[in-house]
């Protein structure tokens, strides 16, 4: 009896508190998150809207939003005076070689059209480092825009081209995806280093992966990350960059290869690189390539 002469007192109280049908509620699209975190449209926005998302139908978000992000990693929000010009290097040596090589339609309906801007690393539990990722050719998350610098921003010194050259070569790496889950490389190009590819790539440095034939130790991971950082490197490197790159190797890798086969082996991956693109796209990857470096050059010397 006490339990339901209680029970009758809560649902009194509760009745007495409720609402009114009058009563007016406060405006649920105050509350952060869901729907009503809105601003008016400022400088940056303009410059998105102006430069990617009327031109390109690329849509940018750099406001704080961790429902686009892995709940798992501790993240921060880009600084906002890196979002300009983070994003006009972007179209100035990435989509505009793109756009020149193989035409505006190709730019409007392969690059994907929503960029996600994130201001530190993702640092994984392996020990290794996301500077980026592609989802399903629709999205790509960009990391670290806090550490970007070019030659005329305040700060900038020589050895911050390799920042610059870091978020290139992911997005080139990112975007390398996209192009082969439409159109498949040439399988012959996963025999040149069969057998060779491994989980434990993070345990390898480079230089003892380019003496093995591959261009980075991420490249051994798996085939399709071999194709997307040859890619990444010979568009970002240039011609001449990765022509030394290739002439460095003097050393036996840790895999037995000798460095006669491992320029081969890079060489025969370069080839099917080159000519994939001219058949798959009809983009000249040469000129392409020429394109890129040269932009990236002026960015950073």
């Amino acid at each position: 009896m006490k339990h339901i002469n209680i029970l009758t007192f809560l649902l009194l109280c509760c009745a007495l508190a409720a609402c009114r049908r009058d009563e007016k509620l406060d405006d649920v699209n105050d509350i952060p998150g869901l729907g009503g975190d809105t601003w008016a449209p400022g400088p940056i926005d303009i410059w998105i809207k102006d430069s990617l998302t009327t031109p390109l139908n690329v849509a940018v978000k750099y406001k704080w939003d961790q429902g686009e992000l892995d709940y798992t990693h501790t993240l921060v929000p880009p600084k906002e005076e890196k979002i300009i010009p983070v994003l006009s290097t972007i179209r100035r040596a990435w989509l505009k070689p793109y756009e020149a090589e193989a035409g505006e339609l190709f730019v409007k309906r392969y690059v994907p059209k929503f960029f996600v801007l994130v201001g530190s690393a993702s640092y994984n539990t392996d020990g290794t480092i996301t500077l980026g990722t592609a989802e399903g050719g629709r999205k790509i998350v960009l990391y670290v825009l806090n550490d970007f610098r070019t030659k005329s921003m305040a700060g900038y010194v020589p050895t911050d081209s390799f920042g610059v050259k870091q978020m290139f070569h992911t997005i080139e790496h990112e975007f390398g995806h996209i192009l082969h889950q439409n159109a498949m490389y040439p399988d012959e190009y996963k025999r040149i280093s069969v057998g060779m590819y491994t989980s434990n790539w993070n345990n390898v440095s480079d230089a003892d992966a380019r003496a093995d034939g591959f261009v980075t130790a991420y490249a051994m991971s798996a085939p399709d990350e071999d194709f997307v950082e040859m890619i990444a490197m010979m568009l970002v490197e240039g011609k001449q960059g990765f022509d030394n790159l290739v002439n460095s190797i003097t050393q036996p890798g840790p895999g037995g290869t000798t460095p006669g086969q491992a320029k081969a082996r890079l060489r025969q991956k370069e080839a099917i690189v080159v000519k994939y693109f001219a058949e798959a796209w009809k983009i000249n990857f040469y000129s392409l390539q020429t394109r890129t470096r040269t932009a990236i050059d002026a960015l950073t010397r």
